[in-house]
């Protein structure tokens, strides 16, 4: 039998292979929730530092005397007057704080990959988070033992788990980003060293302890932008259609 006219065959495009850009829904919220962790953080310090009568340094000043409910000459190693107004708002942001720090690790958690580096980075992590925690529910001139133990999960645990993130699988997403990681990693870790040394290199202990515990909202800002980024990325995929006659 002769053909009247070619046959046109529309040849459909096979589908992409996974490229690792795919990011879950899952991982998408851990991302918004670390963004809205970081962001009321800071937002809200400003706020309770400007309620102090008293003026309020970052270079001379700990984050938790954001948090102290009464007024007063505090720390012995550094005596300082200590008056927050609005302490009760900065006690609920550190608790705040941790919980959505806790529900981004856990959410974006498939971003770490697989392997004992990835699964050490996110159990750190989410010690962190609880550090973040333990210090608003126990402000420093209530408990200051738990308060101290708080701020040792923060800086201590939580940077070892930004130095193990530096080690995740390269094809994971955090992987493809571990120089941000150990660059932030190596930048808290020594801060911290030199804050609980009580070794000033000209920024202030105040300072010191910022660089040391703001390191994981750094980071955390980063990696949410490249989840949302990712998210957002079209996979490859062949050509729409092709004809090719017979």
């Amino acid at each position: 039998m002769q053909l009247r006219g070619p046959e046109r065959h529309i040849v459909k495009p096979s589908p992409a292979p996974y490229s690792g850009n795919r990011v879950a829904p899952a991982a998408k919220a851990g991302a918004v929730a670390w963004i809205v962790a970081a962001t009321q953080f800071l937002v809200v310090q400003l706020v309770v530092e400007s309620g102090w009568r008293t003026p309020y340094s970052w270079a001379a000043n700990n984050i938790s005397d954001l948090g102290n409910v009464l007024c007063g000459t505090w720390d012995d190693s550094r005596p300082r007057y200590v008056c927050s107004p609005l302490h009760d708002a900065m006690n609920a942001s550190f608790v705040v704080h941790g919980v959505l720090l806790l529900a981004g690790t856990l959410l974006a958690g498939a971003c770490w990959g697989r392997g004992g580096a990835a699964t050490t980075a996110r159990t750190l992590m989410a010690v962190n988070a609880g550090g973040w925690v333990l210090v608003g529910l126990v402000p420093a001139d209530v408990d200051e033992n738990l308060h101290v133990l708080g701020a040792l999960l923060i800086m201590g645990l939580g940077n070892a788990g930004l130095l193990c993130t530096g080690f995740a699988p390269r094809e994971s997403l955090f992987g493809r980003l571990r120089a941000v990681s150990l660059v932030l990693a190596a930048a808290a870790v020594a801060a911290a060293g030199m804050f609980f040394a009580q070794v000033d290199p000209g920024t202030g202990l105040g300072g010191m302890e910022r660089v040391a515990a703001f390191a994981m909202d750094v980071w955390a800002l980063v990696m949410a932008c490249a989840v949302l980024r990712a998210a957002h990325r079209p996979d490859a995929v062949a050509p729409a259609a092709a004809v090719r006659s017979r």
